[in-house]
């Protein structure tokens, strides 16, 4: 969970063509499944896309982000550069201490959109309780990924004994295929 200051301020309303002041206002934030699904509803996109998000789509992720309640929607618009810098280097947090040896890579990669329903589908397949919708999302999605690591197949490895017999199975075939003593 992220505690954010914002400042008290003026903010310029376009719609009246008037400076509304802001009371300043410490809020509680968390980058969540709840919040992913809050905002795809609101602006029926992936979160999870290659296009930059514009300020507005950013401020309203917040809004989405947003524990506190009854906080004045004005109060958003005097959020800094450096309050939603703040905010996106909680986003990108892992908040976790698992690490995976292929650098943060998955096997193969999906060209499958992320959304909101699909995170909510994999927990369903997994059986992760819906409690954890509430977790920041980089931490469900490790636990997700490591629920996929955990439960692919075994890989038997051969014994040394097999995999001798079967080389020497094969030479003997190429030796005969290809009418040679070795």
């Amino acid at each position: 969970m992220l505690r954010i200051n914002i400042p008290s301020g003026d903010i310029w309303d376009e719609q009246n063509q008037e400076f509304l002041y802001s009371e300043g206002k410490t809020i509680l934030l968390e980058h969540s499944l709840v919040s992913l699904a809050k905002w795809e509803s609101r602006w029926k996109k992936p979160f999870f896309s290659k296009t930059p998000k514009t300020r507005a789509e950013s401020i309203d992720y917040i809004r989405c982000m947003t524990l506190t309640p009854n906080v004045d929607k004005k109060i958003y618009g005097t959020l800094t550069q450096a309050s939603i810098d703040i905010v996106n280097q909680y986003i990108a947090d892992p908040m976790t201490a698992t690490t995976f040896s292929d650098g943060g890579k998955t096997n193969h990669p999906s060209r499958e959109t992320v959304t909101a329903e699909l995170i909510y589908y994999w927990m369903t397949a997994l059986q992760i309780p819906f409690e954890c919708q509430n977790w920041h999302l980089n931490r469900l999605l490790t636990l997700i990924r490591v629920c996929n690591i955990k439960n692919q197949p075994k890989k038997k490895k051969g014994t040394s004994r097999d995999s001798l017999s079967q080389r020497a199975r094969l030479n003997r075939e190429r030796k005969a295929r290809l009418g040679t003593t070795g």
